[in-house]
Formats: structure tokens, sequence, C-alpha cells
């Protein structure tokens, strides 16, 4: 586990004997999938137990049926022993389950407070049951407390992560702050994270294992989901593997082991990417130029970049910094206040997410369920809507033409489906990140924009998407990747640029890159 250090986890005090939860046999089945095929796994008080497996062994579709949103076609899940039926996530909180979904679950028109109280909200007494604001906000600012995160002190400073903040004006690794909080205001027994570091910077993801190590230490049991093996050999007391739906086995905490992990999950070897073969010095050949950028979040700073043909230059930086703003100024998704972008020394206007793709510049957003994908719609769909009129004959769609068009895109990236018309809702993430990747990569990109590109993949779908970036680079595509893992950034970036409040604080080259020197620049 090179690059970046987690503190190992103390093991629990005392013989952790008591079984809280028992899952035994659990099967469940959607259209063309078995997503679930008698699968079983036990969990104790004071306990963290790992749940590991490839995007679509079936590790979500479990912890959707602990919450109450799936019904189980067959097995049993006990509490205590006895035998429950968790029919809705309201039974799941009232048998004292609290889970914290990969994909954010907040509202973004409440305010901080009430996205954390929502469904306990605080009321007054009498007959109108009025709303307790001033208990919401404590019940709050106390759970931000144990995130490290002092509501009080940044709303008197008018910025940060407040308490009276709407959720929707937060940063994806924000609103995810917040739906951690609202799990911790519970008072659960059985505590599920499913992804729950997956946008927060090494800092906040230090201050979450040493939450759970509080919480295991009151007796809470945990079921920790992360792609992030440093993780789980740092928090885990046990990990259980899923591959295909099934039971790949389970290691105790003086078995976990990268390699090991790797191959119960994926029954094969997936080398580091650092250990992939080393690409050749990117020539110098100025393909695309940034110059006096102005975000409309720093509108007083300007940032300059250039980007050599066939480069991939990490962005890295703390949440705020500024590099999701760049990157949607570059792709017309938030209009710049200043400055010029050039291609092939060609200056470009670009005011909206139209005129970078006329260019050839793509965007793979951060949060892909909210801005990169229709949910409801299948694959085909979500594939083929930017080049639609390349699939029109006399303003109708010829759907046999755009199936194929959609079908080779699909399958050029290995995307999982039971057919194009699957809703891309019903995917994995890794399947629905290849999804948007095949969607740009099928329009012959010039630049192409990734934002947290491997958010909530799994090991081998990470690998899949770096061979892909590469593949693009070494065609001649330049590609800018953001990212809050930093082993993410130094294993796959030629070049990376650090950002601070806006501004580009230092550029560093891969062979002097390290994971101190980009945290020196990140608080510069």
């Amino acid at each position: 586990m090179d690059g970046i250090r987690y503190p190992l986890a103390d093991s629990p005090s005392g013989e952790v004997t008591d079984r809280v939860l028992q899952v035994a046999g659990i099967a469940k089945r959607f259209p063309g999938v078995i997503a679930l095929d008698r699968v079983d796994i036990d969990l104790r008080a004071g306990e963290v137990v790992a749940l590991v497996g490839e995007n679509g062994a079936g590790k979500s579709t479990l912890m959707k049926i602990l919450a109450g949103l799936y019904r189980p076609d067959a097995g049993e899940v006990r509490l205590d022993g006895r035998p429950v039926t968790i029919d809705s996530p309201s039974t799941a909180a009232r048998l004292g389950i609290a889970v914290i979904h990969q994909e954010l679950e907040v509202v973004d028109t409440l305010d901080v407070a009430a996205n954390i109280c929502l469904g306990r909200e605080a009321v007054w007494g009498g007959p109108l049951r009025l709303l307790d604001r001033r208990a919401m906000q404590a019940t709050a600012a106390a759970a931000l407390e144990r995130l490290g995160i002092n509501a009080r002190r940044n709303e008197m400073a008018g910025a940060g992560l407040h308490v009276r903040t709407r959720v929707g004006a937060l940063a994806t690794a924000q609103r995810q702050l917040v739906t951690i909080a609202r799990a911790l205001a519970m008072d659960a027994r059985i505590l599920i994270l499913d992804e729950p570091s997956s946008s927060l910077t090494l800092d906040d993801t230090n201050r979450l294992l040493e939450v759970v190590r509080e919480l295991r230490a009151q007796g809470v049991a945990i079921i920790y989901i992360s792609h992030r093996l440093a993780e789980v050999e740092a928090i885990a007391d046990r990990v259980v593997v899923l591959r295909d739906g099934r039971n790949a086995g389970s290691l105790e905490r003086g078995q976990i082991d990268r390699q090991v992990v790797v191959r119960m999950m994926v029954d094969r070897e997936v080398e580091r990417t650092a250990a992939a073969p080393s690409r050749q010095s990117v020539p110098a050949d100025v393909h695309f130029e940034v110059a006096g950028l102005r975000t409309r979040r720093y509108p007083a700073v300007a940032v300059d970049l250039t980007l050599n043909r066939g480069e991939i230059l990490g962005i890295a930086g703390l949440i705020g910094s500024g590099r999701t703003e760049l990157a949607e100024a570059i792709c017309g998704v938030t209009p710049a206040v200043a400055g010029t972008v050039r291609l092939d020394g060609r200056p470009l206007r670009i005011d909206t997410p139209f005129d970078a793709i006329a260019h050839g510049i793509y965007l793979v957003p951060e949060d892909r369920r909210r801005h990169g994908l229709m949910g409801a719609a299948g694959v085909r769909e979500n594939i083929t809507l930017p080049a639609i009129n390349r699939h029109a004959r006399a303003g109708l769609i010829a759907r046999r033409a755009e199936a194929a068009w959609a079908r080779q895109a699909a399958a050029s990236l290995s995307v999982k489906a039971a057919s194009i018309e699957t809703p891309v809702a019903t995917l994995s993430g890794g399947n629905q990140q290849k999804v948007v990747l095949a969607r740009w990569l099928s329009l012959d990109p010039r630049v192409v924009v990734f934002d947290e590109p491997t958010r909530g993949i799994d090991v081998g779908a990470r690998a899949e998407i770096y061979a892909v970036m590469r593949r693009l680079a070494a065609a001649g595509t330049t590609i800018m990747m953001v990212s809050s893992d930093i082993e993410e950034i130094l294993d796959v970036s030629d070049r990376v640029a650090v950002m601070h409040d806006g501004r580009i604080t230092g550029i560093l080259h891969r062979d002097a890159c390290t994971p101190e020197r980009v945290m020196q620049l990140a608080v510069a």
C-alpha cells in the first residue's frame, strides 16, 4: 500500500462474541440478473466487518435489503438471534439499523440541520407540532462535531459547512459528510457505511476512521463497504468478500492482505497501477491551454495551465480548492468570468456544455447520477444522446443504427448489463461510469476532463478505467483528471497541478511527486 498510510486499527477490547446480525442464505433476483445467490454474513457487537467485492458483486443489493429498500426472494435476517422482516426504511431505523448509501441521499432545498434530522425532527409540544429548529440545529452541530467540523465557528466565519447552510450549495464531499452526520445522529446499534469516503480527502477519511473506531469501542456493530483497500486494512476486524453475488470467502484481521483480498474479489491478479509498465515521457507538444481563467467562485484568481498532447494532468487539492469549478468552467457547465481557452493554439468560446462538446471537449462529472446520466433511460439512450443527429434521417431516429452504435460502444468498455435497454439506474457504479465513458469515447474526444473518475468504483473497474485513460492518452487525447485520491493522482498522472483557494500553487512532474509534497502545496 505505497503512497497513502492510514493508522492501523486497534483490536477491540475484550472478546467479541455477541451476534447482533445474521444474514443467512439471502437471495435476490432482478430481470436477467442474479444479484445475490445464498449469501451469508454475520456481525457482532463492537466489530467492524469490511464487505468488499467488485461492482456488481451484490454488496449494495445486500445493503438495500438490510435498509428495507428491497425484499429478499429467499433467506433470513436475524437480529439478536430472532428472525425479523425489514419491509421499509422506517422499520430498519426502528430496529437500530442505520445505512449510508453510496449515492448521496440529501434534500438540496433543505439546510444541513434539516437533512441531518430528516425523519427524526424535533417538535414543540402542543397541537400545532411546530419544528423546534434550535434543538435540531444543536443535534446537527453535535453530529458534525464528531466528524471534526465546528459548525458554530464556520457559521460565525460565514464560510464552510454549518447547520444553516442549504445542502444544494455544498460540494459533493461536503454533502457526503452531511449523510454521515445524519447516521451519527441516530442511536444505531448497526451502522452500514457504503463507500463513505468516496468523496473525502485523506484528512477527512482519517477523521472518519477515527469516528468508526470510537463507535466500535462503544459497542456499535459496523459493516464498512469500501473499494479503498488501504481503509479496509486500517479499520477492519474481519473481511467478507462477495463475487458474482456469492460468498467468496472471509479473512480475519491477521490474514488481511491486499493481494489476497483482490484475488478473492476478482479471481485473478490485478496489478496496482504503479506496477504497470512506465509510460514514455510526453513530448512538449502543447495541445490545450487555459489562460487567465477566472471562475465564479474565485473571480479574483486567474488560472493558467498548459497540457501537452497525450498527457494526463492530475488536479489535486483539498475540498473547496476550486478543482471542480475549474473543470466545469473549461467544459461550459458554469461559464468562466474571464479568461481564454485554446485548443491547438486556436481560442475557443465556451459558454455552454454544447460549445465544449462541439469542440471535442468532454466532461466526465463528479456525480455521475446527478449530472452524467439519465437514470430511468436505458444504456442505449445514455450513450447516443449527444450524437443523436448522427442516427436521424428526415427527423426520425434510425433505431437499428442507433442500437448498433450503442452496442459497440458498450462492448468496447465491457459494460455489464442485461441489454442496451437496461435502465442505467439499475447498474453498478462501475458500469454506470463506463456508460458515461462509452458515450464520449464513441465521439472521438480531443480533450477529456475526468472529475473523480473512480469515485465509488471497485479495484477491478478502476484498473479498467485507468487502462482506458492510458489508451486515450496514447492515441493523442489530452486528459485532465481531478481526484481527491492521492494514490490515484500519483499512479496515473504525468504531471500534477495542485490547487488551493482557486489558484495553482505548484505543478509537480511525476518523478518529483510525493504525498507530502502534494499536501504541502494543497495547504499553501
